[in-house]
């Protein structure tokens, strides 16, 4: 009997810690990211990334600076544990490792543009087509969440699955990128401003 009530009771937890999303929430949470997003020309915005790994018995933690500038200047500066910054610019890929620079071009390559636009999309929360991905609606624990599941063969090797979550004027303040293997990836953004002037030297590699 004990162990019964135990199940109902985590069943109920569980229930009520996510849930479906009703059509109007559904709706209107669509609406407003999608207009939100729309106006966004500019992000700054410190962040902390866990990764988890199954093997690991510890998330993998680390924080930095994201910069977005209109229309697709994306720069993740990692800054703690380590100095790594990865800059998408003119289809191409710079990567500097404590100032060892290098770079990939991505216009020939589809899975990093696929990719490329992904990321913009994700933290503009920009993420709402339904040709691209079958979209679900959940509330867990009073937060928005929308569940983006890739079309995309090819992107579906890589992600399982995105989840963005959202304040309550359709911000992003959190993405889930989960893998097939079931591993995932979780940023957090802090302190994110929008609209304001970025200096473009951030964006030189």
């Amino acid at each position: 009997m004990n162990k019964l009530i135990y199940l109902l009771f985590f069943l109920a937890t569980f229930a009520m810690a996510q849930a479906p999303m009703y059509a109007n929430g559904a709706m209107e949470l669509k609406n407003q990211a999608t207009t939100l997003s729309a106006s966004v020309k500019s992000i700054s915005s410190d962040f902390v990334q866990y990764k988890h790994l199954d093997f690991l018995d510890n998330d993998i933690k680390t924080s930095g600076k994201l910069h977005f500038k209109a229309p697709n200047l994306v720069k993740w500066a990692y800054v703690d544990p380590f100095k790594y910054s990865i800059l998408f610019k003119d289809k191409k890929l710079f990567i500097d490792n404590e100032g060892n620079k290098s770079k990939v071009s991505i216009g020939s390559s589809k899975v990093f543009e696929q990719l490329n636009e992904l990321i913009i999309s994700s933290v503009k929360g920009d993420m709402f087509d339904d040709e691209k991905f079958t979209i679900a609606y959940f509330k867990e624990n009073k937060k928005r969440q929308a569940h983006f599941t890739p079309k995309d063969a090819d992107m579906a090797k890589l992600f399982k699955k995105f989840i963005l979550t959202f304040d309550a004027k359709g911000d992003v303040v959190q993405v889930k990128m989960i893998e097939p293997s079931g591993d995932y990836t979780t940023v957090d953004f802090i302190n994110k401003i929008l609209n304001q002037p970025i200096n473009d030297a951030v964006f030189t590699p």
